[in-house]
């Protein structure tokens, strides 16, 4: 078994460790609190005993009678202890094991497949992802500064570089918040070097990982890197097929830096397949770059470009390099 996959089962076993030990401090802090619930859980266990026992030998007549009037006496305690922890102000789910993603209950694998929380921490440790979250507890909407942008008009545009700032924020958090709606569109930041496009990027990343959901940020040359890796070089050393499906399939994938890879019919062909996949599957994608839109159409194609016109919303960032 590859070491990373080893390292990784052992973060899982641990969560599964630490959600176990924390279920048990709730339940003792319950039960210290609520001693009439510690008789209720002491019953339920009591009653499950007696009937693993005593209902095997019965007939299957008698024991779908017994079973029924068992479930009923655990279904009445049960909403007893319920009324009793909402009474005390506790949560219905208190005295329940929280684990971190609901999907796996923290074991790495929905059926035979690996989970989605599973694949993120292979793509972090492959791709260096795990140093982005010192990037993002940096980067976020917490610490984003509106009053780093000019408040004075440019020649050419109606709104200041500060006004244009507070739309695509308040169009970033609406993409976080609408995430799981079909209909919200992709993004498309497009402008200068230094305007805070992989600022954002970052900001929406960090919301997004907060909430459990799998994100892949990888520059342009980084993505296409990888994919020529995978189909030009040997098996043995060429990325594995879980990278290229994390690629396609991740709920978000972010692109930096579009146009500064060395952009050829490889590159040309690929960009295509993974924005038409991703759009197929319904996941989404943000993609920054310094292209003007004239010059993603002249550097892609009008076969790229299509898929980056209505799909996607384009928000220009401009104004003066924020680094000088």
């Amino acid at each position: 078994m590859d070491k990373k996959v080893r390292d990784i089962l052992k973060e899982y076993e641990a969560l599964q460790s630490r959600a176990d030990k924390e279920r048990k401090e709730r339940v003792g802090e319950i039960h210290r609190r609520i001693p009439r619930i510690r008789d209720i859980d002491d019953t339920i266990s009591r009653l499950g005993l007696e009937c693993a026992s005593y209902s095997i030998g019965l007939k299957p007549s008698e024991q779908k009678e017994y079973l029924e009037a068992f479930a009923g006496k655990v279904e009445k305690l049960k909403g007893e202890k319920l009324a009793l922890l909402k009474e005390h102000g506790y949560p219905p789910d208190y005295t329940e094991i929280k684990h971190k993603c609901s999907n796996c209950n923290d074991t790495g694998y929905v059926g035979q497949k690996k989970c989605s929380c599973f694949r993120q921490k292979l793509i972090d440790r492959a791709y260096s992802q795990s140093n982005l979250s010192g990037i993002l507890s940096r980067e976020n909407f917490s610490t984003f500064d509106i009053n780093l942008f000019s408040a004075k008009k440019l020649q050419g545009y109606s709104k200041t570089p500060r006004q244009n700032m507070l739309d695509i924020l308040s169009r970033c958090e609406s993409f976080v918040h609408n995430f799981e709606n079909n209909e919200e569109k992709n993004l498309l930041f497009y402008g200068g070097t230094g305007l805070g496009k992989t600022f954002m990027c970052n900001c929406i990343a960090k919301k997004l990982l907060d909430k459990g959901k799998p994100v892949l940020y990888l520059t342009a040359f980084k993505l296409f890197k990888i994919l020529e890796e995978y189909r030009f070089r040997p098996k043995d050393t060429a990325p594995d097929q879980d990278t290229l499906d994390f690629i396609l399939t991740c709920d978000l994938l972010i692109i930096d830096d579009l146009g500064t890879e060395l952009t050829n019919s490889f590159t040309k062909s690929e960009l295509f397949n993974i924005i038409n996949t991703r759009l197929l599957e319904r996941k989404k994608t943000i993609i920054s770059t310094n292209f003007q839109p004239d010059e993603l159409l002249e550097t892609y194609g009008q076969r790229v470009f299509s898929r980056l016109s209505e799909p996607y919303r384009a928000l220009e960032f401009y104004g003066h390099d924020l680094r000088m």
